[in-house]
């Protein structure tokens, strides 16, 4: 039962550093994204609490838009990392 926890936590560990490595790679490639996440770090934090709805779905609109303009770009690697991303989770399930 501790191990199955352990195993559990382990997973949405390596998720969640997954997501973060996406995103720092995001700020690094793309300005936009870079411009929107020092904006939002460089606000006062009663601000911040009420506008965090819209900051927050504003930050998604554009990471979403880097995500796809950078997909387009650059669509052989995309296929390449989705077809890889898809083996490795089958092999883990095995």
């Amino acid at each position: 039962m501790v191990a199955r926890a352990r195993r559990t936590f382990g997973e949405a560990l390596i998720s969640t550093g997954a997501v973060v490595l996406l995103l720092l790679t995001l700020v690094a490639i793309d300005d936009r994204v870079r411009e929107q996440l020092s904006l939002r770090f460089r606000t006062t934090p009663t601000a911040d609490l009420v506008n965090a709805g819209t900051r927050v779905q504003d930050l998604a609109t554009v990471v979403f838009s880097a995500v796809r303009d950078q997909s387009i770009a650059h669509a052989p690697l995309v296929i390449f990392v989705v077809a890889a991303t898809l083996l490795t989770v089958f092999m883990l399930r095995t």
